[in-house]
C-alpha cells in the first residue's frame, strides 16, 4: 500500500533529521524553528504568530522556543512595531551557518535514498480521485 510505504519513508527521513540536528548541537525543534524563520514567509524572517502556524504549535510555546534559541545564539528578535507587540525573528550568523550545514546534509540524504514522495502522492491522489469520480451510467441504466 502506497500510504504505508510513504509513511515509513517519511518517518525514516524525520528520524534522520532529528539525529542530524542533535549531532549539530541543537534540538529538532530548534532546527524546525530555524527552517521556519528562513523560509516559511519568503522574507527570511517571521513573526511569532507565523512561526506558530509553521510549527503547528501554540503561540506561547513558540515564544519559549524562540527565547531558548535566542539564548543559544541561533536567532535574534527585533520589534516590528514601536510598541513591541510584534517581534521579527531572524537567523543569527551562527544559526544561518548551522542551518546551511543541516540543509546540505538533508539534501544528500534525500539524494542517497530518494523518498518517492511525488510518486506516492500522485498514486494516492489518483486512487482517491477514482473513488470520488461520479459514476457514469451505462445506456441500459438510463431511463
Amino acid at each position: 500500500m502506497d500510504l504505508a510505504r510513504f509513511r515509513y519513508d517519511l518517518r525514516r527521513f524525520l528520524s534522520f533529521s532529528e539525529r542530524a540536528a542533535r549531532q549539530a548541537g541543537i534540538t529538532p525543534q530548534q532546527h524546525q524553528l530555524m527552517l521556519g524563520v528562513a523560509g516559511f514567509t519568503g522574507r527570511g524572517w517571521a513573526t511569532i504568530s507565523e512561526l506558530a502556524e509553521f510549527l503547528q504549535a501554540r503561540h506561547n510555546a513558540v515564544v519559549g522556543l524562540v527565547n531558548r534559541a535566542c539564548r543559544k545564539g541561533l536567532v535574534r528578535k527585533k520589534p516590528v512595531t514601536a510598541d513591541m507587540r510584534f517581534m521579527r525573528v531572524e537567523l543569527s550568523p551562527r544559526g544561518r551557518s548551522i542551518l546551511l550545514r543541516l540543509s546540505a546534509l538533508h539534501q544528500r540524504e534525500l539524494g542517497k535514498s530518494p523518498m518517492r514522495v511525488g510518486g506516492y502522492l500522485a498514486n494516492l491522489m489518483s486512487h482517491t480521485e477514482m473513488r470520488h469520480q461520479p459514476r457514469t451510467l451505462k445506456s441500459s441504466e438510463r431511463k
